[in-house]
């Protein structure tokens, strides 16, 4: 027994012997990196790659945004009577005289006697209308005054018999009077008779609609075979059947902000350019200044005669009239003022300033503005000619945003 566990001390002893410990030796020449080196590399790439994706984001974003179309202006210079102008207005060309012509009758309309751009004189008949029930009526009317006309000599002559008749007693006073009653009666039926005949040529007349001053026909507002009334009583009939304008009577009426009225005083010269021909340029003045404001507008009405006009100038036509100053010619002539459209203007922080266009973004450009030109402002400061401006700029826009110029 005891021998047996001497041989297996002896086996075990002989085992730990023969296990080779080299490998848990330590090898001082094998070089290690420091710990922490990997992870503090690895947190400044993360650092470094959080601002590079930001502006890779923004930059794609900025590419990819859609630009905001915009209506643009340009700035410009203006030149001659247009910069003399002390204050410019817009208006529209109206004839002082000028109506709508009616029929005083009601019925069809049986005659036309003019089209548009005729000239007519006072008198003229326009158009007639179906009378002849009117034309009836005027015959009757006749007829009873001859009836009436009998009567009353019949009656005359049976009062002067009577008067004669009563100083011998062969009539009494009685039969006298009856017959005086019936003489003056019969007198007065005549007068009704006659007066019927005038009403009756009063309607008849009334079926003929004559111009009521020398004029052109504008418009022709009923044709042949309508129905026409006096201030078109019915939905389905025509008041008007012309519309007819003195067309020597033509002036512009504007409309002048209240705080630029100062500017205007009767008799004042201005230059009326129509938008129609804008290398015309006629010459007229200011003819009346009406004395009350338009509340909702906050505007007066001024009134320019034309001192001369042709054919080229209609009613209705749209005018811009230049409030002329009294500086020299010559001085007129060297001078240019910039302009822009007042749409373009608009206000930062309470300062006029623009949007102008530089390589399809806005830059904001504080101006200084001078005289109200009509639809443009003279500018003092801050933009050249040819600078292109935004036309009604949101009220979002900032400095940077790209825009494009819708059709």
């Amino acid at each position: 027994m005891s021998d047996s566990h001497s041989d297996i001390e002896h086996e075990g002893g002989s085992s730990a012997e023969s296990v080779d410990l080299s490998g848990l030796r330590i090898d001082k020449t094998r070089k290690t990196k420091p710990p922490g080196r990997a992870k503090k590399w690895l947190r400044w790439l993360w650092l470094l790659l959080i601002p590079a994706l930001y502006l890779g984001y923004q930059g794609v974003k900025e590419k990819v945004r859609p630009a905001l179309k915009v209506r643009t202006a340009t700035a410009q210079y203006l030149t001659g009577s247009d910069a003399q102008a002390d204050l410019v207005a817009t208006g529209y060309v109206v004839a002082r005289v000028k109506a709508a012509v009616a029929s005083k009758a009601t019925g069809q309309l049986e005659v036309l006697n003019v089209e548009e751009g005729d000239q007519v004189k006072k008198g003229a008949v326009i158009a007639i209308i179906e009378n002849d029930d009117v034309s009836a009526d005027l015959a009757r009317a006749r007829a009873q005054v001859e009836v009436a006309r009998a009567e009353s000599l019949g009656a005359a002559l049976d009062y002067n018999r009577k008067k004669e008749l009563l100083p011998s007693g062969s009539t009494t006073q009685d039969l006298l009077d009856a017959a005086e009653a019936r003489y003056k009666s019969a007198l007065a039926s005549l007068d009704v008779a006659h007066a019927n005949v005038e009403y009756s040529k009063v309607a008849y007349d009334n079926t003929f609609i004559r111009a009521p001053f020398d004029g052109t026909v504008l418009t022709k507002d009923a044709d042949v075979g309508e129905m026409v009334a006096p201030f078109a009583s019915s939905s389905s009939s025509r008041g008007a059947v012309v519309t007819l304008a003195d067309m020597s009577t033509l002036e512009v009426e504007a409309d002048v902000s209240e705080s630029n009225i100062y500017k205007v005083k009767v008799d004042q010269p201005c230059q009326i350019i129509l938008d129609a021909y804008p290398n015309v340029k006629y010459p007229g003045r200011v003819k009346k200044i009406v004395p009350t404001a338009d509340r909702s507008r906050a505007t007066v009405m001024t009134k320019i005669s034309f001192d001369s006009v042709d054919e080229k100038v209609l009613p209705e036509m749209s005018a811009r009239v230049n409030f002329l100053g009294q500086r020299p010619a010559s001085q007129t002539q060297q001078e240019a003022t910039l302009v822009v459209s007042r749409d373009a203007i608009t206000s930062r922080d309470g300062k006029d300033v623009v949007f102008k266009i530089v390589n399809g973004k806005v830059e904001q450009t504080e101006i200084q503005t001078g005289r109200e030109l009509g639809e443009v402002t003279e500018i003092k400061s801050g933009l050249q000619a040819g600078d292109e401006v935004v036309l009604q700029p949101p009220g979002g826009m900032t400095a940077g945003d790209k825009v494009e110029k819708s059709l």
